[in-house]
């Protein structure tokens, strides 16, 4: 996978449009380049917080790069309130996202709420693949009607019972009629799909959500468990071999 080189871009919103209750598409005009799983610092305001917020690349096209994120917290808050015109700064691409070259065969995407961000960009640029999408949300599903060109098949799961399966996305996904499987959620839901991954001898690739300070591996906020010892999300990840992590 080719390293990429780490940019300062100032970007100009294209737009920021709320696409269900608490999560934004955001679009940014200007240069940009990226790997699936990897994500930017993103900071839209002059003082406090004083660090930018993570957010994995959702899509890169001419001159725009994506952005399908969640407000949870301050950042993301003003983050939200951005509009078409305004200036925001830009870090990145950082991370090491999915080795696209590495994945080859039959291939299952699981997703849990605003753990969809990043696949889509991964769904794009995997070829030679056969691609099922199994996505689990709380409530109201997002995000979703993108996949259609890039997937054989789309199963969902909403807690409610809302929109397909009435329950967690885990209990419909079984992963022994694939090679591969990417993931990207929860933590509770990531190890559920890990462990039942080893335990058929299948391949997978989880992209870790932890949360992040500096976004380049120098304060050690976002590290996880490895077998080969803690492990920086934003700087070794964060993406991780699925059989590499510690699970509960």
């Amino acid at each position: 996978m080719k390293k990429l080189k780490i940019d300062y871009i100032d970007g100009i919103v294209y737009e920021n449009v709320q696409i269900t209750d608490g999560i934004y598409r955001l679009v940014v005009k200007g240069n940009f380049n990226g790997n699936p799983g990897q994500f930017y610092m993103l900071r839209s305001w002059e003082n406090e917080p004083l660090l930018g917020r993570p957010i994995s690349i959702n899509e890169i096209s001419e001159e725009k790069i994506t952005f399908l994120y969640q407000v949870y917290g301050e950042g993301t808050k003003l983050l939200s309130e951005v509009t078409e015109g305004n200036k925001i700064q830009l870090m990145g691409p950082l991370g090491n996202g999915f080795d696209i070259e590495k994945i080859k065969g039959k291939v299952a995407i699981v997703t849990g709420g605003i753990g969809v961000a990043p696949m889509l960009y991964a769904a794009e640029r995997l070829e030679d693949c056969e691609i099922d999408l199994y996505a689990g949300f709380r409530e109201e599903t997002y995000g979703l009607q993108e996949f259609k060109k890039y997937v054989k098949s789309i199963q969902v799961s909403t807690e409610n019972g809302k929109e397909g399966h009435r329950g967690y996305i885990t209990e419909v996904f079984s992963p022994g009629n694939y090679d591969m499987v990417l993931c990207c959620g929860p933590e509770i839901m990531m190890n559920k799909v890990v462990k039942v991954c080893n335990e058929a001898n299948v391949t997978s690739y989880v992209s870790m959500e932890k949360h992040m300070a500096c976004g380049i591996g120098a304060c050690l906020v976002c590290t996880c468990k490895t077998r080969n010892g803690n492990k920086r999300t934003c700087k070794d990840g964060p993406v991780f071999l699925g059989s590499d992590l510690e699970i509960d």
